[in-house]
């Protein structure tokens, strides 16, 4: 249920106020001021109830601080003046003291529930500004049928689903799709990349922490998962948690409970978890940098992604569809594919996938001037053309005609092994000009560790 903050001076109104909210299922933090509503972080809750008249500040204040979050005045001042003043300042509503406890109930879920729907609507802006459909699965060779029928079976389900499949073959599209054919689709999904979050914050960002936990921890933090209550939570590159963190996962599943980083206490979260990597998890394991109970947990159901060079002529379709969304982003004529453009990409192996071939795309609908994307605007070098050739696997020996292709892989390759004893991994970013995820990313591509 949601978190309220209740800012009233009067400590027999706040007390009496909190108890019958948590008799309906709220979560309910008390303070006296505006100054202890400010120490307890505005971003933890979804609903400020503030008395008008608070000793220093008044509780309209509050309107401003504590921006998004919907604030409820109350007051025994119940001119309606004093309520349209309230309003004016951006009050979400007003209730008049001594209030009726039927009325506060209805009045609380009410707000809630018109906040939980301009949440959703800015979702859904977001997902069409995209340009993704929310169950937006192309293709028809045989995996990906499987797999659609899968996703169909598994979505109605509370059921933990591990997501498999290569860097850039949209894991996070499934989530997406088993979130929105699931019966939480009314509720957030928080997606979070384990491989961008530092290590030492990884606990924190997930599981929330209280004032003082540690150093820099001024006030009261909300992890993702409480974020995600009743909603699903989507951990990509599940692989690189820390075994502290797996350990704590570990009781969210089992237990279905989260302790905030400092406290003693545990709270209840109704939370569906989805995981995805391109890792061996099985051998994580093995190696004991994954906890084999954990493993368990979460292969209950397994969903593979395969690789864009094994869909066939479904790569033509993916392509056509992207070219089409492109086109309208950059706001060009409408464009098609030459009959060797196509062969090109059917014939080329895609390392990065269906990433890599949005990328081409929409590179090539910039530089292209006519009417028809040309092969040599999507620029896909290393493809044999011969009838009976293999297409050039990138962990293939390096030969002379081969060489320029790996010159940049070769200049990261040393780039990173010769700086990363002096540097940290986001100076390292910094200097290649990459993000972290992107350098996380091509560590694993060309299998190169971090130093410990």
């Amino acid at each position: 249920m949601a978190d309220i903050l209740i800012v009233e001076d009067e400590e027999i109104i706040r007390e009496s106020l909190k108890r019958l909210l948590e008799r309906n299922g709220y979560d309910v933090t008390g303070a006296g001021s505006v100054v202890e509503a400010e120490a307890c972080g505005f971003d933890n809750f979804e609903l400020i109830i503030a008395d008008l008249r608070l000793p220093g500040e008044d509780g309209t204040t509050l309107i401003e601080k504590g921006a998004p979050v919907p604030v409820l005045i109350m007051t025994s001042y119940s001119s309606v003046q004093s309520a349209v003043n309230a309003m004016k300042l951006g009050a979400v509503d007003y209730i008049a003291k001594p209030f009726n406890h039927e009325e506060m109930v209805l009045t609380v879920g009410r707000i809630l529930d018109n906040t939980l729907l301009e949440r959703q609507n800015v979702i859904l802006q977001q997902e069409v500004a995209r340009g993704y459909p929310v169950e937006g699965m192309i293709g028809n060779c045989p995996p990906m049928q499987q797999l659609c029928e899968r996703i169909a079976k598994v979505a109605v389900t509370n059921t933990t689903v591990l997501i498999q499949g290569e860097t850039g073959t949209g894991k996070e599209l499934v989530a997406r799709a088993l979130h929105a054919k699931s019966l939480r689709s009314n509720k957030p999904l928080i997606n979070v990349n384990c491989a961008s979050i530092a290590e030492n914050l990884i606990e924190s960002e997930l599981f929330g922490h209280e004032k003082g936990a540690f150093t820099g921890a001024g006030q009261i933090h909300r992890g993702l998962i409480e974020a995600a209550d009743g909603g699903t939570l989507f951990l990509d590159e599940i692989g690189e948690l820390s075994l502290e963190a797996q350990a704590r996962l570990l009781r969210v599943l089992q237990e279905g409970e989260i302790r905030r980083v400092g406290s003693n206490q545990a709270k209840h979260v109704d939370v569906r978890v989805l995981v995805a990597t391109h890792r061996d998890l099985s051998q994580l394991v093995e190696e004991q940098r994954f906890r084999e109970d954990l493993f368990y947990r979460l292969n209950v159901m397994e969903l593979n992604l395969p690789p864009v060079r094994e869909r066939g002529e479904d790569i033509v379709e993916l392509a056509k569809v992207v070219l089409q969304k492109m086109v309208q982003r950059i706001q060009r004529q409408p464009l098609s594919f030459s009959a060797e453009a196509l062969a090109d990409m059917s014939r080329y192996h895609w390392p990065g996938n269906v990433r890599e071939l949005e990328n081409v795309i929409e590179r090539a609908v910039i530089l292209c001037n006519g009417e028809q994307i040309e092969a040599s605007d999507l620029a896909l070098k290393y493809i044999d053309r011969t009838d009976d050739a293999e297409v050039i696997m990138p962990d293939q020996t390096i030969t002379n005609e081969t060489q320029n292709r790996f010159s940049l892989d070769d200049y990261f390759i040393s780039f990173v092994k010769h700086n990363q004893g002096d540097m940290t991994e986001t100076e390292l970013a910094k200097q290649l000009g990459i993000s972290r995820k992107s350098l996380w990313e091509r560590r694993q591509k060309l299998n190169i560790p971090r130093k410990k």
